[in-house]
């Protein structure tokens, strides 16, 4: 019954993730609650061997409907790579704990920020062409890429936010380039959990397979409704984390 539960919670978090990001707020909970007692690196590596999948598929199903600017975003994934291995490298020698309290401060400003410029990620209008698109990407990968590696809640959510904020990307591309980068982010800590042997295999696969699938539905329910739906759910799954990472971080155990 373990196993239904939690494929169940993959399918949502790829559903989730799909449109604006923040499926791991859903399922490692979930693995959480399921296996308490299993290592926290074993269940962060399934989470990351289920929900790759479903953010490839999302890439390209965006990428048949949306134009990508690719110029900029493969070299902004391979910086990501490599941001997200230096990330998983440097929590194994210090400890994240000084941005667990932090984090639930910035995501509120991220918050307020997007609710109060209605007009935010309304209309997409690129600040930057070429090669200064492809350095802010690649600085953006890079940053965001550490951070997944490193610590991890609200990666989607950070990269599609900057992508509008910073890029001036519409929702809808936004999300959809944020795809790419969080399936670099995810391969880069997958194969390291992989080596370390953090996978449990068994439960990866019907995962990624209910991963896939809830996917599938959100990314067109996302390119369906357009970038005003996206805004929605961004700013319904950022509530979502204030509130789950204020908790882990503020409440007393």
């Amino acid at each position: 019954m373990d196993i239904v539960w939690v494929t169940m919670a993959s399918g949502l978090a790829g559903f989730i993730d799909a449109i604006v990001g923040g499926g791991g707020l859903i399922l490692l909970p979930a693995l959480f609650a399921v296996y308490p007692g299993a290592h926290p690196a074993t269940l962060f590596g399934v989470n990351k061997s289920a929900s790759i999948w479903g953010t490839a598929a999302a890439t390209v199903q965006y990428a048949q409907r949306v134009d990508m600017p690719w110029r900029a975003l493969l070299p902004a994934a391979v910086v990501c790579f490599m941001g997200s291995m230096a990330g998983a490298w440097a929590v194994t020698v210090m400890s994240p704990d000084f941005l667990r309290k932090a984090l639930p401060a910035i995501l509120l400003a991220v918050f307020v920020y997007t609710l109060a410029k209605k007009e935010l990620g309304r209309e997409h209008r690129p600040r930057f062409v070429g090669a200064r698109q492809t350095l802010a990407a690649a600085a953006m990968g890079l940053v965001i890429g550490f951070y997944d590696g490193f610590f991890g809640p609200g990666t989607g959510s950070f990269f599609v936010f900057l992508f509008v904020r910073w890029l001036g990307f519409d929702f809808l591309h936004a999300s959809a380039s944020a795809k790419l980068l969080n399936t670099t982010s995810n391969l880069a800590a997958l194969l390291l959990f992989t080596w370390k042997g953090h996978v449990w295999w068994h439960l990866a696969v019907p995962m990624a397979l209910a991963n896939v699938l809830g996917s599938v539905l959100g990314t067109r329910l996302a390119l369906k409704h357009g970038s005003g739906f996206v805004r929605v759910i961004f700013l319904v799954v950022v509530s979502a984390l204030i509130v789950k990472t204020g908790y882990d971080a503020w409440w007393p155990r």
